[in-house]
């Protein structure tokens, strides 16, 4: 599963966080329900979970882990035992950013000069140049500019008050200081601070202001009389947050704000990462390159654990005399896998590079033993990866998957994405919080191991947060705005039902796109600790001296 992550993780944010991780723990793990707590307290559950560099997208892995495995407490502990920081896979747009100039350059003047979409085809309208940008999006980028000076000003006038306030306080002496990570921490709702009509969360009148102005500033330079279409989502993003969170201050206009902004934002935001589908392909795989190959790698590592266990399994039923002998070799085959996996992330030349090998082989993996085992099924297993990182990957993950076959090399193939999910995916203008691709591989124990139809992959796709603030006049809708949030989408499928994705199918069509296991550097020690245990083991030494603990 790879996710999106929003901006500073809110409360709203951390509670859709968790009851997505709820919803998965439930719904995701076939037969299993809650019994998914059950696989991992008896080692049958092997989770990794890896995030971009972020703060933000952090704190939103370490609420989805709480929900996902009921855990209780702060995030903080949560994070720095299961969440693994891997920035080269999860961050960065530098390797596209040529190819992604290029498309905003052309999507600029297909927006600015009310060029009209040619060759559209009925059948397929997203291969069309700009697909999904509005037809009179030139006249809607200067109301665009008039809406957001007019609420901008607004907030000037709040700030003003606030800015009297905070200058009569000075004069006196008395200034509370302002603490961040308590503000950036909150889990509910600061009833007080909306009660006194200031804006919601660690934001003040102030900081709102300079959000606006800087949007206001950036999106139309007077002087050069220039529109940049690539504010056009920041200003989505404040309209929605405003209307979500700060509602309350009652903002002239900037409903209607939102409503321009969403029709611009649908045509900007999936066109930033290629105007056509060639394109999108393109800067597509250069942005997810490195994770598509983990992707494979994962997919690659189950599979041959899977064999594993099935010929082990085979090999008990013809002779039941085999089960420690067998052990031994399905041990000995997962010590030789994790060889092999560490050799295919990089050549080591140095003497410390072949000790860290050694020390990598050594490592201490926690298996259940059958013999030992009180469950029925000791012999499952099941790897759940988690991703979380930032829409660009997620655009450009999606791209690769709906569009791998345009590729010369896979001409004649069809999509691995169906066509009515294609065309679904051609409306979903937006990925919000927790967007999510899930891919699932199952294993069929009826069919030959040697029969592709064995290992077959379902995938699906949410579109996270992505409702209107201004939608829904229920009682359900109303408890959401209460509550500052908005539901999560559920799971769309991406394949036609009865369909079959075999895994050599998958690896076939975008193991082009996927950096090679063989490029994928060594493994090194975690960036969060590399500055305090260059000297691991004798720093440990020190501090275990000086643990108070030690001496009784």
């Amino acid at each position: 599963m790879i996710l999106k992550y929003g901006g500073v993780l809110t409360h709203a944010g951390r509670n859709q966080a968790e009851e997505l991780g709820r919803y998965f723990r439930n719904n995701m793990y076939p037969g299993e329900g809650t019994g998914l707590l059950r696989l991992h307290s008896t080692y049958r559950h092997d989770l990794k979970i890896y995030s971009s560099d972020e703060g933000r997208v952090q704190m939103s892995a370490a609420a989805f882990a709480k929900g996902l495995l009921d855990l209780e407490g702060q995030l903080t502990p949560i994070l720095v035992s299961l969440v693994s920081k891997d920035s080269s896979m999860l961050d960065g747009l530098e390797n596209a950013s040529s190819e992604m100039e290029e498309a905003k350059a052309r999507l600029n003047e297909i927006i600015t000069s009310g060029i009209k979409s040619v060759n559209i085809n009925p059948e397929k309208p997203w291969m069309v140049d700009g697909a999904g940008v509005h037809p009179n999006a030139s006249e809607l980028l200067p109301e665009l500019v008039k809406l957001t000076k007019k609420v901008t000003e607004q907030v000037r006038l709040l700030a003003k008050d606030e800015s009297e306030e905070l200058a009569e306080a000075s004069s006196t002496g008395v200034i509370l200081p302002y603490d961040q990570a308590k503000a950036l921490g909150k889990t509910n709702i600061d009833v007080d601070r909306i009660a006194a009509g200031l804006p919601c969360g660690s934001e003040g009148f102030l900081l709102m202001f300079a959000r606006w102005r800087k949007l206001q500033r950036d999106l139309y330079n007077e002087r050069k009389e220039r529109f940049d279409i690539t504010q056009i989502p920041d200003v989505y993003d404040s309209c929605k947050y405003d209307l979500l969170h700060n509602a309350h201050l009652n903002l002239e206009g900037l409903d209607e704000l939102f409503k321009v902004a969403q029709l611009l934002a649908d045509g900007v935001i999936p066109n930033e990462y290629g105007i056509n589908p060639k394109q999108k392909l393109k800067i597509g795989s250069k942005i997810a390159r490195r994770l598509l190959g983990k992707i494979l790698i994962d997919l690659r590592n189950t599979r041959e654990e899977a064999i594993s266990v099935a010929e082990l399994k085979s090999a008990q039923d013809i002779n039941p005399s085999v089960p420690n002998g067998g052990r031994e070799e399905i041990d000995q085959r997962f010590k030789s896998q994790s060889k092999m996996e560490l050799a295919g992330k990089g050549s080591f030349t140095s003497e410390k590079s072949m000790d860290q090998e050694d020390d990598e082989d050594k490592e201490t993996k926690y298996r259940l033993d059958p013999k030992y085992a009180n469950v029925k099924t000791p012999e499952r297993h099941v790897r759940t990866r988690l991703y979380f990182t930032s829409e660009s990957h997620i655009h450009s993950l999606m791209n690769v998957l709906r569009y791998c076959n345009l590729d010369e090399s896979l001409q004649g193939e069809d999509s691995l994405v169906c066509d009515s999910a294609l065309e679904r995916l051609c409306k979903t203008k937006e990925l919000d919080y927790m967007s999510q691709i899930v891919l699932r591989l199952f294993e069929n124990t009826e069919v030959a191991l040697e029969d592709p139809k064995r290992f077959r992959i379902e995938m699906t796709f949410s579109r996270g947060a992505d409702l209107s603030p201004l939608e829904g006049n229920d009682s359900e809708a109303a408890s959401f705005h209460q509550e500052h949030t908005l539901p999560i989408m559920g799971p769309e499928r991406l394949q036609e039902v009865g369909s079959c994705l075999t895994l050599e199918m998958m690896e076939k069509m975008i193991r082009q796109f996927a950096m090679p296991a063989e490029d994928f550097p060594p493994p090194s020690i975690p960036q969060g600790f590399s500055g305090y245990f260059s000297k691991s083991a004798a720093v440990l030494e020190r501090l275990v001296n000086l643990w108070p603990f030690n001496k009784h």
